[in-house]
């Protein structure tokens, strides 16, 4: 049953850890393509050790995966389910419809 308590709890969890804008941003990129904690941190611009931190949460959630190359380690979505809940944010979140659009390059 989908409804049942321990599924919610693992379901609000998995929101309570997306719930953060780098985070939501790291999803985003990391959908389109496998990234080092370096790219990530830049395109975040935060500093690469908060975006590791981050990242810890979201591979312990088992939205991530990570490889380590060398000394780099990369990050790619495992869960395809992300995607299609950023999806569904972005048409139905006022906040996010809202939102002013990056310009295209």
């Amino acid at each position: 049953d989908w409804m049942a308590p321990a599924w919610l709890d693992g379901a609000a969890e998995c929101l309570r850890i997306l719930a953060h804008p780098a985070r939501l941003r790291m999803i985003e990129l990391l959908t389109r393509q496998r990234c080092s904690v370096k790219e990530i941190a830049a395109h975040c611009a935060i500093p690469q050790n908060q975006a590791c931190e981050h990242l810890r949460l979201m591979k312990t959630c088992g939205l991530l995966d990570a490889e380590k190359q060398g000394r780099a380690v990369f990050y790619r979505v495992i869960a395809p389910q992300a995607m299609s809940l950023l999806e569904c944010m972005k048409s139905n979140c006022a906040s996010w419809i809202a939102a002013p659009k990056p310009e295209s390059k």
